[in-house]
């Protein structure tokens, strides 16, 4: 899958779970600040990103993931 494609899941997972305009979902986005996702939120917007791709992707991992980008470099890693 190419990163294009990997993105165009992600996002669309991002709108669902987070219930937020697809236009707000950028690299740059801080899911606190911007998104305003709380830490539940982000809890269920990655165990909806493990199901769409298929991965798993550990509690430690996510420390100090505040953005979108940080977000999908993990799952690209793991695609």
């Amino acid at each position: 899958m190419d990163s294009d494609t990997a993105f165009e899941k992600f996002r669309s997972c991002a709108v669902e779970v987070l219930q937020v305009p697809e236009d707000k979902v950028t690299a740059e986005a801080k899911f606190q600040e911007d998104l305003e996702a709380d830490s539940l939120e982000v809890v269920e917007f990655v165990m909806a990103l493990e199901e769409v791709f298929d991965i798993t992707i550990e509690e430690s991992e996510l420390d100090g993931v505040t953005t979108v980008g940080q977000a999908f470099e993990i799952v690209t890693s793991k695609l």
